[in-house]
């Protein structure tokens, strides 16, 4: 529990110095589990704009304390995994390395799919 707080404390604290957007980019990227994913146009729409996802990718390539912020979990409309700041192959291992398959270059959204509006 301590871990967790540090954990949290620590991203709150950097969060101070960033754009609203991007806080709550990092604050709905957090929500995703471990063996999960969710995509940029989900973390748009519960922030209210629909049409942005292309921003929340912005924000996201900038995030400055992965893994506490896992933004290797938001993947494409399609479960493809589109473009990451450490690389797409990289992206992939990190997915595996938590149990989420993939193939082709894409995640089953059926399977492994988190909607973060519940």
């Amino acid at each position: 529990m301590l871990k967790e707080y540090i954990k949290i404390f620590k991203v709150e604290s950097i969060c101070c110095n960033m754009d609203n957007f991007a806080k709550k980019v990092y604050f709905y990227c957090k929500k995703v589990p471990r063996g999960k994913v969710t995509t940029y146009g989900m973390i748009a729409s519960c922030l209210g704009k629909p049409m942005s996802s292309r921003a929340v990718g912005g924000a996201l390539n900038k995030n400055p304390h992965a893994p506490e912020v896992p933004c290797h979990r938001v993947v494409g409309f399609d479960g493809s995994l589109v473009g990451f700041a450490s690389g797409v192959k990289e992206r992939e291992r990190m997915l595996r390395e938590e149990g989420v398959e993939v193939v082709g270059g894409k995640v089953d959204l059926e399977r492994y799919g988190f909607s973060l509006n519940r």
